[in-house]
């Protein structure tokens, strides 16, 4: 009887699936900017499950080796170091996007229990491609990073279940992505985390197999979540004012993607773009109170 995959082997398979050539290219342009210092460049997001890509906003992380590196000297190294990751928009060939930049030493720690917050594992515990690549080295050391953000999921989810649930990946990666859904400040509907998981049931079955069959790991419990939650809400207002200073036209983008999720319709004033660290500040509790954002 032949072994199952192991979960990295199911990883890299993945990771190695082929795009649309435009997001390579986009991925490549987004690595010139940076030179030597890129690494590698994985896309993720809704976007992956679109056939047209025009009008959307596509997701990118871009690794880099470190930030002195991609930056030189400056204060957006240390804003990056500081409140990890910086996101800029870009586009190319009659495509947008954002990405987000993190070391390779960031990008394995926020992959893991150690992470400062959930945003990192959560989302490549979901699934994602690994588009541009410097060398071997660089691909298999993202490689290795993304195969911890699913186990980083169960160990700190598995925990909160009764211990019946505890091994259906379904229900693990369903309450996983609504714990990680409750620790940022976001706004998709409810129903969205469950959503997630039901687009495509058989890959999560086979990731959450490879990853129970790794054996049982051990984290914190339910209490863990409520520090979680409190921190990752904080951090998010936080990159928020951040990326105010390094994404021109960042109102405008947050107003567009809040009311894509939510439906809210929100205008945006001229002062507000003049003044985006203040409209943010503004925006947040409205958002709040209306339930456009939780």
């Amino acid at each position: 009887m032949t072994a199952p995959p192991d979960l990295r082997t199911l990883v890299a398979a993945e990771l190695s699936e082929p795009v649309d050539p435009r997001i390579s290219a986009m991925a490549a342009a987004i690595a010139g900017r940076y030179g030597p210092a890129a690494r590698a460049v994985l896309f993720y997001g809704s976007c992956l499950r679109e056939r047209t890509l025009d009008g959307l906003m596509l997701d990118f992380y871009l690794i880099v080796s470190n930030y002195r590196a991609a930056y030189g000297p400056g204060w957006l190294a240390a804003a990056n170091r500081l409140i990890p990751p910086n996101v800029f928009p870009f586009a190319h060939d009659g495509l947008t996007a954002k990405y987000a930049v993190l070391s390779e030493a960031d990008f394995e720690r926020e992959c893991g229990e150690r992470a400062r917050s959930v945003s990192v594992w959560a989302r490549f515990a979901q699934p994602a491609r690994l588009v541009w690549a410097a060398d071997e080295e660089a691909r298999a050391r993202s490689t290795s990073a993304v195969a911890r953000a699913a186990p980083t999921l169960f160990a700190l989810t598995r925990p909160t279940l009764p211990p019946e649930r505890r091994g259906d990946p379904l229900e693990v990666f369903r309450e996983g992505f609504r714990l990680t859904y409750g620790a940022e400040i976001r706004a998709e509907r409810r129903s969205r985390p469950g959503s997630i998981v039901e687009s495509d049931p058989e890959r999560y079955v086979r990731i959450g197999e490879a990853v129970l069959a790794q054996g049982p790991e051990q984290a914190p419990g339910r209490g863990s979540w409520r520090w979680r939650k409190r921190k990752g809400k904080a951090l998010t207002v936080l990159r928020l004012a951040k990326a105010s200073f390094t994404f021109a036209g960042g109102v405008d983008y947050l107003a567009w993607k809040i009311g894509r999720h939510s439906g809210a319709e929100i205008v945006i004033k001229p002062w507000q773009r003049r003044w985006p660290l203040l409209a943010a500040i503004t925006l947040l509790p409205r958002l709040l109170r209306r339930g456009a954002i939780r």
